[in-house]
């Protein structure tokens, strides 16, 4: 026997716990408003609400049978970890790695994932950032579509699985950051709206109504959404959480639901003893998002930066579509104003959004911005989902590495980045529904149509092609050119590593210069300059002092007294 029990403020008149066939009614929870609660046996389960059909639980640990089925129970205790000494890293510092579980291996699986650890222990980087793990309709998806957000999807390994990859990347010395999604659930298999007010239409967003922070039962909704987060953490002994586009969280409440996660997540770290962060997706441009709750912020550990992303892919690519046309004005300027002050935006004319946008951030916490030359969304949310690698040569590719790694923001790769991979990373999903998965396609022919795309050249979501097409190839890296990029990047994490002034997060100790024109530009870090020429033709560059090493180059670059020689597409570090 165990007890059963969920939050049904929506339950007129009773609640039943079904197992194995059997109903067993449940009590009202004097103590607890709109709580029930019993026990039963053991085994796999549903909920009925006034003889209504059975429902998932909605802090159900595992789904065995896909989100729409019976719930099962999880003994956490019971998992054997090998890796019981791991104490965590905190973020400042580190280097993360995202990748999805589905398509970084063949097999898409967990176990699949951890044989490829080691690549990323001599890659050099820190933190493994998993993209969202919860259960969505059918095999593939990005994860974004979640639903059950305390269960894992069945057919990457289920909870055992996960258990294993972390228990795994501990031992390797690798921290593991999972992506959570508390702004929306997925279209199919969201069964919290027959439980009670779990969405409110007091705000709206590109998902429909509102997650409920603010209305009549948002005491309860936070929980949940807090329970799940310290649920990752804590039974899956995963070291930090990415939390999806925080700026769809809508709450007018005086204290904000990512103020209270913190502080919950903060508390944990000091009972567990050891670091655990957080970390926020957010077009607001806000410092507040990062900033301590003692000093009025939301107190999370740092948050994604789309400004370098923008600036530098201007710079690299010439494209100047949508949001990129602030930063293709004067690209290398952008790519200079956002190295020295963190946000492009912070509070002037935003083109893109018709508006004053973002506001100044604090410059000595520049390790509170993520920094990233490409990610899921930016390649995902192409047309072709074509990654940088695709249009540009080797030596580009080098030089955006080089900015972004040096950088003073905490930098992040993608998976298969780091090698210039051949293939791409497309929108793919598996929806169960054909209503639904024609929805989907006929959406993204439409979203790509207003941008002179033929409705036959947008690859079909729902096509098994697609999602194969975005499979990582592993034999890539042992290839020319991909293993020279691979060595660059490994080159520029270790000097990292090495070289204390290339992780300063002082944002006021960087200096930039750069030659709009000639299309070169020199990163001053401390005794350090990073040099890199986008240009089509050599280049010779001012260190601002003598060069005394060249650390490190990719491609035609040679020292000339107080300068470098530059090759077309090609990028230096040197000590001065």
């Amino acid at each position: 026997m165990r007890t059963y029990e969920v939050w049904a403020p929506s339950a007129a008149e009773r609640v039943e716990v079904e197992v194995a066939g059997e109903r067993h009614p449940l009590a009202v929870d004097a103590g607890r408003d709109g709580w029930w609660h019993g026990e039963a046996p053991t085994g796999d389960y549903a909920f009925r609400l006034d003889d209504g059909p059975p429902l998932p639980d909605p802090r159900s640990p595992r789904q065995p049978h896909g989100p729409d089925g019976p719930s099962r129970p999880v003994d956490h205790a019971a998992f054997r970890w090998s890796q019981t000494g791991w104490r965590g890293r905190p973020l400042p510092g580190a280097v993360l790695y995202e990748l999805h579980i589905g398509t970084f291996t063949a097999a898409g699986t967990f176990d699949a994932a951890a044989e490829r650890l080691d690549h990323l222990v001599e890659l050099g980087v820190d933190f493994v950032e998993l993209m969202p793990v919860c259960p969505f309709p059918g095999r593939h998806g990005w994860g974004y579509d979640g639903v059950s957000l305390w269960a894992v999807h069945e057919p990457y390994g289920g909870p055992e699985g996960l258990k294993r990859f972390v228990d795994a990347a501990h031992r390797k010395g690798l921290g593991v950051v999972l992506d959570v999604v508390h702004n929306h659930l997925g279209p199919s298999g969201n069964h919290l709206p027959a439980y009670g007010p779990y969405f409110t239409d007091r705000h709206h967003t590109p998902w429909g109504s509102a997650v409920n922070l603010d209305a009549p039962g948002s005491d309860e909704v936070r929980a949940y959404l807090i329970g799940s987060a310290l649920a990752w953490l804590r039974d899956y002994r995963i070291d930090g959480l990415r939390l999806d586009a925080v700026h769809a969280l809508a709450d007018d409440r005086a204290v904000h639901f990512l103020e209270q996660l913190s502080g919950a997540v903060d508390t944990l770290a000091a009972t567990s003893n050891r670091p655990l962060f957080l970390i926020a997706e957010s077009d607001l441009n806000s410092p507040r998002t990062t900033a301590p709750r003692e000093a009025g912020g939301q107190g999370l550990t740092a948050q994604w930066s789309d400004d370098l992303h923008h600036a530098l892919h201007c710079a690299l690519t010439g494209e100047s579509q949508g949001y990129y046309g602030d930063f293709a004005r004067e690209p290398l300027a952008a790519v200079a104003r956002t190295l020295t002050r963190g946000f492009f935006h912070e509070g002037g004319w935003s083109s893109f959004r018709g508006r004053g946008h973002g506001r100044p951030f604090p410059p000595a916490h520049g390790h509170r911005l993520l920094g990233y030359l490409q990610t899921h969304d930016q390649i995902g949310n192409r047309a072709l989902g074509d990654r940088i690698s695709a249009g540009l040569p080797p030596g580009r590719v080098a030089a955006g590495a080089a900015l972004v790694l040096t950088s003073p923001f905490t930098p992040m790769l993608f998976m298969g980045e780091e090698w210039g991979a051949a293939t791409p990373w497309q929108y793919f999903t598996d929806h169960t529904d054909p209503g639904l998965a024609e929805a989907v396609r006929q959406g993204r022919r439409r979203e790509f149509a207003e941008h002179g795309w033929q409705a036959e050249e947008v690859p079909d979501p729902q096509e098994p092609a697609t999602v194969l097409r975005s499979v990582l190839d592993w034999t890539e890296p042992r290839r020319a050119p991909h293993a020279e990029l691979l060595s660059w990047y490994r080159r520029l994490i270790r000097l990292r590593r090495e070289r204390p002034e290339l992780v300063d997060p002082d944002l006021a100790a960087v200096r930039v210069e750069y030659d709009e024109a000639a299309r070169w530009l020199v990163v001053h870090r401390g005794a350090y300059r990073i040099a890199v020429n986008l240009g089509g033709f050599a280049a010779r560059v001012p260190l601002g002092g003598a060069g005394h090493e060249l650390l490190a180059a990719f491609g035609d670059c040679a020292l000339d007294g107080a300068a470098v020689r530059l090759g077309a597409d090609s990028a230096a570090v040197v000590r001065v």
